[in-house]
């Protein structure tokens, strides 16, 4: 069974979006082991310079790729590839017919994820154009990996 992990900076603070994963996490078991790991974000001052939000980006970086040691990575950023619910879906069939056994998707800090983070991806996503809330992405990533399997296992949900 594949692993698929999210993998981001912070944790989620209203109830609501816990909830929302939550029931995502809880309808993936029957397609693949599914979990959110959140890793601590680096403390800022309240105005930061941009060496101190590079030492940050980089400290969480070296985090989120211990993390992720033998999977294939998928940093979400703003220069990553928007791609359709269909095509992701057949992007991780691809993978797993061709042996990848774990993929971590990665959400970085309010401040992004550094370039090591992005240059170890194998596919660099980008949910939109838009800016959203990393609360909201969340919740919305764990949507996309679920409609992909039910794409991929010809369910009902995705129309």
């Amino acid at each position: 069974m594949l692993n698929v992990q999210i993998v981001c900076i912070g944790k989620l603070k209203e109830s609501y979006w816990r909830l929302a994963c939550n029931e995502y996490e809880k309808r993936m078991q029957s397609f693949a082991k599914f979990s959110i790991r959140e890793l601590p974000e680096c403390r800022l001052p309240e105005n930061p310079n941009a060496a101190q939000i590079k030492a940050a980006l980089r400290e969480e970086g070296e985090h989120i790729l211990s993390e992720c040691k033998n999977t294939q990575i998928v940093p979400l950023c703003i220069e990553g590839k928007e791609i359709s619910s269909p095509d992701l879906a057949k992007w991780i069939e691809n993978k797993a017919v061709s042996g990848v056994s774990s993929i971590s998707f990665v959400i970085g800090s309010s401040f992004g994820l550094d370039d090591s983070v992005k240059e170890s991806g194998n596919l660099r996503l980008s949910m939109s154009p838009m800016t959203f809330p990393h609360q909201l992405a969340r919740v919305m990533l764990c949507e996309q990996i679920y409609r992909s399997f039910q794409i991929l296992n010809h369910g009902k949900y995705h129309k």
